[in-house]
């Protein structure tokens, strides 16, 4: 009996660059720019309606929005109350979560100083052409009396009815929306009742763990959608404001660009050596999750690479990373609820030739450290801003001036607020000795999309309780 020897033929696989998310996303922004500034070029039709290639590119970005949006609700409902059972497995629960919301309250009120200092010295709202923004209503306006009022749940998962009438035809269109404070008073409350229950709740808190991991892996299949969504939303921006209104707002843009990068790249990596941890290792380690906020611009739809990166790249315990990162995804926004609405603030002042006194800064202040909860949700620091302008007595018309940059901004703020998000439970962690620093220091895969389950077994060995949880 002969046997014939088969030689191995090595499958031809495309160089790293071409499957790297981190380039697909960049094709897509440049590629994205190209197609805005040829829509803009073709301008509009005959009776004044967008071309053809704008309103696709609107279409795709908006569709993208959409479906991470689909995800808030079973997400943020799932991941606080999982989040909130878990502390069941971890000892001195009480005394984490006051100093993670200590940690959250310091960075906040770092962040909004570098804002205010910023404004101040750059004069951004000086240098706006006055000539090339309009003035315009927020879509959404943020006051503290709203803020308290939408505490108060309408009914089980926070969902709301808006109905407008069409200036045109008249008719009324109504949609439906959420509001994702509600969901997150309502799943606190939820899985505190299930942790209160103990054992009764066990096979509830099951379900919804089984619940949250299915809705991940969904999740996990519409961020790899994430480059197709960037070129939509990024060429859309140019189309539909143009050179000339985004020239305008170059120097608020640097500003606020400025700010955000003082905060992740000076005041994060100070924090870290402050507590003796890598500065290297904290970068290549939450690197996946800033990279991938900064296009989904959703710090809620970046959760789940969030918490993983914490976990297992950071080492944090599961238990403690459960509760910290879900509650730093809804309030912990030192890029939309400090940074922003501090530069925004005083540009608007700048540009209404208002003067801004002592008390109107400390205010600035009292509102992003206290009031970031206002941000719940997909892109919410419109909200914040709004928000920010009632306490001050600032002209709210004011926000449609920034309309144009935002989706720009909307990168950066996002990027820095989940970096923000994974940092704190480290730095509460390494503080209260249970930060694993054999798995913070550990050599990076840089594979944090496609190694998954080999991720999720080098955890499981290393945190075997958390593992059977």
């Amino acid at each position: 009996m002969s046997t014939t020897a088969q030689v191995p033929t090595e499958k031809r696989r495309l160089p790293r660059w071409a499957t790297s998310f981190g380039w697909q996303i960049l094709a897509a922004l440049v590629l994205g720019v190209v197609l805005g500034a040829i829509a803009l070029s073709l301008g509009k039709d005959g009776a004044g309606n967008p071309n053809g290639l704008q309103v696709t590119l609107d279409t795709i970005g908006s569709k993208y929005v959409s479906l991470l949006k689909a995800a808030v609700v079973p997400l943020v409902f799932t991941a606080i109350v999982s989040s909130i059972v878990g502390l069941r497995r971890v000892t001195n629960a009480a005394r984490l979560a006051g100093q993670t919301l200590l940690w959250f309250a310091i960075t906040a009120l770092i962040a909004v100083t570098i804002g205010i200092v910023l404004g101040v010295v750059i004069q951004p709202g000086s240098a706006a052409a006055h000539e090339a923004l309009k003035p315009g209503d927020p879509y959404t306006v943020g006051t503290w009396w709203n803020f308290l009022a939408g505490l108060v749940p309408g009914n089980f998962l926070g969902l709301e009815v808006h109905a407008a009438a069409d200036p045109q035809s008249g008719a009324i269109d109504a949609a439906a929306g959420f509001n994702v404070l509600q969901v997150i008073i309502v799943s606190a409350a939820i899985g505190i009742a299930a942790l209160k229950i103990g054992e009764k709740a066990e096979p509830f808190i099951r379900v919804v763990e089984s619940a949250l991991a299915i809705i991940q892996k969904v999740l996990w299949w519409i961020i790899r959608l994430a480059p197709i969504g960037t070129l939509g939303l990024i060429g859309n921006a140019v189309a539909e404001y143009g050179w000339s209104t985004m020239g305008s707002l170059t120097w608020f843009v640097a500003t606020v660009y400025i700010g955000l990068a003082l905060v992740l790249f000076v005041v994060y990596p100070i924090l870290v050596k402050t507590h003796g941890l890598s500065i290297k290792q904290y970068y290549s380690g939450v690197w996946p999750a800033v990279q991938l906020a900064f296009v989904s611009r959703s710090s809620i739809g970046t959760l789940p690479l969030t918490e993983r990166v914490t976990e297992r790249n950071l080492g944090v315990p599961r238990g403690y990373a459960s509760f910290a990162v879900p509650l730093g995804a809804t309030t912990k926004m030192d890029g939309c609820a400090a940074i922003y609405p501090a530069v925004a603030s005083i540009f608007i002042a700048q540009f209404f030739g208002l003067e801004l006194s002592i008390t109107q800064y400390l205010l600035i202040v009292l509102v992003s450290v206290v009031g970031s909860a206002a941000t719940a949700g997909t892109t919410g620091a419109t909200v914040m801003l709004t928000l920010t302008l009632s306490t001050l007595g600032l002209p709210l018309e004011g926000v449609g001036l920034l309309l144009a940059v935002d989706p720009i901004l909307d990168m950066g703020r996002t990027a820095v607020n989940v970096a923000g998000q994974a940092l704190v439970p480290a730095i509460v962690a390494k503080r209260e000795g249970i930060l694993d620093l054999d798995l913070y220091n550990a050599p990076r895969r840089g594979r944090a999309f496609d190694n998954a389950d080999a991720e999720s077994d080098r955890s499981a060995e290393r945190d075997p309780e958390s593992a059977k949880a």
